[in-house]
């Protein structure tokens, strides 16, 4: 298990993690309408918070990735960016419970019309992948406190 925690495993971790981030962030930076009818479709936000949060939220995972790549406040970005793959996982798991078919949202809006069966299929390949991520960002927080960017 020392072997995940060398500075290199880390940084490799970290530049996924932040890859992820930074191809999540920019579609939706770019289209705040449609990913704020993404999140709306989740049923989960008051109507009032949506286009707030279709603002601000790109930009955080923008910031996000920024940090986890460059190594600037890395191991804050990472447990950021772990509260947040935790926010996104529970918003996921509760719409599958609940047989709520939507789309993710995470990496800009679907444009192809698939079934809801599809979508719920989809819905657990997703929370499989921000579980991997969020396995990323674990990885992140559990290395050593100095700076990994040298």
């Amino acid at each position: 298990m020392k072997g995940l925690r060398h500075p290199w495993v880390l940084r490799i971790a970290a530049w996924m993690l932040g890859a992820a981030f930074l191809v999540a962030a920019i579609p939706k930076i770019a289209d705040p309408p449609g990913f704020a009818e993404a999140l709306h479709a989740y049923t989960l936000v008051p109507a009032a918070l949506l286009a707030p949060i279709a603002l601000a939220l790109p930009w955080l995972e923008g910031l996000i990735a920024l940090a986890l790549i460059s190594g600037l406040a890395r191991r804050s970005a990472a447990l950021l960016a772990s509260f947040l793959l935790l926010v996104f996982m529970a918003a996921l798991a509760i719409n599958l419970w609940r047989g709520h078919p939507v789309d993710c949202g995470c990496f800009g809006i679907a444009v192809a019309v698939r079934t809801a069966a599809e979508r719920l299929t989809t819905m657990r390949w997703d929370l499989l992948r921000d579980a991997g991520l969020l396995i990323l960002g674990m990885l992140v927080l559990r290395g050593p406190v100095k700076d990994l960017s040298a």
